[in-house]
């Protein structure tokens, strides 16, 4: 029995996928702790999980602000501000942490992959870890663009050359960050690590499935398991019924984004445009207000997505990767409208592979791309191949067999 410690950043969707490892490494006997951000165990469920925050410090921003930073993350000064969140945050974790890893008698750490605290901390406690790409995996290849690039693939020399200028930018970008790695890099007398994948640990897994992801070279550092769920997870139901003689489209913008209600009602247009019915889901970011003037179908917080996916013919959304990975294990093309983090990565993936495209914002022409769209049989079939291909990746099962497998040593 290990004593697991899970950091990730206060982000919800990457709660939820540390939670969904957590439960499954607690029912196999090990004791699994969240340490996390003062006020990000607010996120955690509860449960079987524990939840422990480091202190706050004179001039961290709080895990609210984060949360709200977020959802203004467009944009060069977005992008600014969520670094320098970011660098904060994992100063905050490589300070109070260590006291926390005495109390609890932290043996194994399981991280996020943008949280460079969890790989700094198990080096200089010489433990075991395991890192989880919430997220398109970070990792560098040739001819790949970073993930918050929308950039297509492209392996010549010259886009070979063109990714190398993108990661070169994205280091100058990230500097604030950086300086917080080299910085307890030093102090604890590790290596000289400087950018979030020097501190990346030698066993990864995540969420893609290889066949959505850009080619990269093979043995590949991380292991793509698709979809992470409980094991025995159902799709759920749904307290609508869609009319089975039109087509029914999904509408989702993440748990940051769901506020945007004008780029709603722009896809519920669309949608009627082509005959169709829409459920916009918000995930509780609209008022009953907002909810009336998108004039959708049906309307909700939150649905589970996966049923709904089941009865889709097309997802418009974000292209947040738990909802693109949801669409493409239900043979559902995707609509994307990249906002923030690694959207427009995904995005890019779903048109190299020819899956889905970006969407259209001249109401005219979305209207003209949905009814396309929900025509295309080739589209169609292209999916149905992929769809069979996400349970084969491994999911939970295969990724608690990894964990462990690392964590023994």
């Amino acid at each position: 029995m290990a004593r697991i410690a899970i950091l990730c950043p206060p982000y919800f969707s990457h709660v939820r996928l540390f939670e969904v490892l957590g439960e499954a490494l607690v029912a196999r006997g090990h004791q699994v702790h969240f340490v996390m951000n003062a006020g990000g165990e607010d996120l955690i469920a509860g449960g079987t999980l524990q939840a422990h925050a480091v202190p706050a410090r004179a001039g961290d921003p709080s895990a609210e602000r984060v949360l709200k930073n977020a959802e203004r993350s467009t944009g060069l000064r977005g992008v600014l501000r969520t670094i320098s969140d970011s660098a904060q945050l994992t100063k905050q974790l490589c300070e109070g942490a260590p006291a926390l890893f005495d109390r609890l008698g932290i043996d194994a750490v399981l991280g996020d992959q943008l949280e460079p605290a969890a790989f700094l901390l198990a080096a200089h406690r010489k433990l075991p870890a395991v890192g989880v790409a919430a997220a398109l995996p970070i990792n560098r290849a040739p001819g790949v663009p970073l993930p918050f690039l929308d950039w297509p693939y492209d392996p010549s020399p010259a886009g070979i050359k063109r990714a190398a200028g993108g990661d070169r930018v994205a280091d100058w970008l990230s500097s604030k960050h950086y300086a917080v790695i080299e910085h307890y890099a030093a102090r604890w007398a590790l290596p000289r690590w400087r950018t979030l994948q020097d501190c990346l640990p030698a066993v990864q897994i995540s969420q893609v499935i290889e066949n959505f992801d850009f080619p990269r070279p093979q043995p590949s550092p991380v292991t793509a398991l698709g979809p992470i769920r409980h094991g025995e997870a159902r799709p759920g139901t749904l307290p609508f019924t869609p009319d089975p003689g039109r087509p029914f489209v999904f509408a989702s913008l993440g748990t940051v984004q769901g506020g945007r209600w004008r780029l709603f009602r722009a896809m519920t247009r669309a949608v009627h445009a082509a005959g169709g019915q829409i459920f916009v889901g918000h995930c509780g970011k609209l008022t009953a207000r907002e909810e009336r003037l998108i004039g959708a179908d049906f309307i909700a917080g939150f649905v589970p997505q996966r049923a709904a996916l089941k009865l889709a013919d097309l997802t418009m959304c974000h292209a947040g990767l738990n909802t693109v990975l949801d669409s493409l294990e239900a043979g559902v093309p995707v609509v994307a409208h990249p906002l923030a983090f690694d959207q427009k990565g995904s995005t890019a993936r779903l048109i190299h592979h020819r899956l889905g495209e970006r969407m259209q914002l001249r109401q005219s022409a979305l209207n003209a791309q949905v009814a396309r769209m929900l025509s295309d049989h080739g589209l169609k079939n292209r999916l149905d191949a992929i769809a069979q291909t996400v349970p084969a990746a491994g999911g939970i099962t295969r990724a608690i067999e990894i964990i462990e497998a690392a964590l023994a040593g």
